[in-house]
């Protein structure tokens, strides 16, 4: 009999607090099965089921408060994407910047299931609650890479800093993420024909009655980018604005489309075209630094 060493092993994993499935679809890319994902958010659910071309394994509509570890299919990998929003720098300045407990949740399911592989993702403000980085980088029989700050930068024009913890069974190197040598251009990612509104107070952020000017983009400039795509875009467009000629003020809102072409996502992977879209988005793990990690993994496992 003849072995064919070609052949890969595909580890399995499963996704919490998926989202949109931003990382779920750079796992995939990089050759990981996906075989659940899990979120309580129902725009996200309702995001999910529109993308069967992409999410073919189970979707949960649940609070991970509220299942089990062991009534779910095992799996070689646990993602834990938890919201970001208690240990951000805004949630500093609003007062409410906790270190909540979701995180518990997710060290619950890895210590019960004890995956070979765990995968944590969060902005690099976590690092400022020892109680939680202690929990999920000091577990009993794992070896923990760390990665802070991953920057969206080295593969898309957008500024995004992110925290970055696998957890391996086995002792393991896991390579750091380098810029891509193609990295998409802030002109790449623009429509050719834009659908837009320019909402009254888009129009008053430009005309400088907020307290801050909106941040402007210039997509003739080679080396622009943009800013971390933020969730709340969905309630305030004129926070990130684009110039373009074409604009009754020079300038616009990014479209949905736009928006998920900044986070990686691919043009058929499908977004309402609603304000939510942009939630949905500003809260995902751009692809490409999914598709990093599932690269790293791959090896692992192979």
């Amino acid at each position: 009999m003849q072995i064919n060493l070609n052949l890969k092993y595909k580890p399995t994993a499963k996704g919490y607090f998926s989202g949109a499935a931003g990382m779920e679809l750079g796992l995939q890319a990089a050759g990981v099965t996906m075989i659940q994902s899990l979120d309580l958010d129902a725009n996200a659910i309702e995001c999910l089921k529109l993308n069967p071309h992409y999410i073919d394994h189970k979707v949960l509509h649940q609070d991970i408060k509220d299942i089990t570890v062991l009534s779910q299919d095992r799996s070689d990998i646990l993602v834990g994407t938890y919201p970001c929003t208690k240990y951000s720098t805004i949630a500093n300045i609003s007062g409410t910047r906790t270190g909540d407990d979701l995180f518990l949740h997710f060290l619950r399911h890895v210590a019960i299931e004890q995956p070979e592989v765990y995968v944590l993702e969060n902005v690099p403000g976590m690092k400022k609650f020892p109680v939680v980085m202690e929990a999920m980088s000091k577990l009993p029989g794992y070896y923990v890479n760390i990665f802070c700050p991953v920057n969206a930068l080295n593969w898309l024009p957008q500024r995004r800093e992110r925290l970055i913890m696998i957890g391996t069974r086995k002792p393991f190197s896991i390579s750091a993420p380098t810029q891509s040598k193609n990295r998409i251009k802030m002109s790449d990612i623009l429509e050719k024909d834009p659908v837009y509104k320019m909402n009254q107070s888009v129009i008053d952020r430009i005309n400088g009655k907020y307290r801050d000017l909106p941040i402007v983009v210039d997509p003739s400039d080679p080396g622009s980018y943009a800013p971390t795509c933020v969730a709340h875009y969905a309630k305030d467009m004129g926070t990130r604005l684009v110039k373009d000629k074409n604009a009754e003020y020079g300038v616009r809102p990014f479209t949905v489309r736009e928006y998920a072409r900044l986070q990686g996502f691919p043009d058929d992977y499908i977004f309402p075209e609603k304000r939510s879209s942009y939630q949905l988005i500003g809260n995902a793990v751009p692809c490409h630094m999914g598709e990093w990690i599932g690269t790293e993994l791959m090896r692992y496992f192979n």
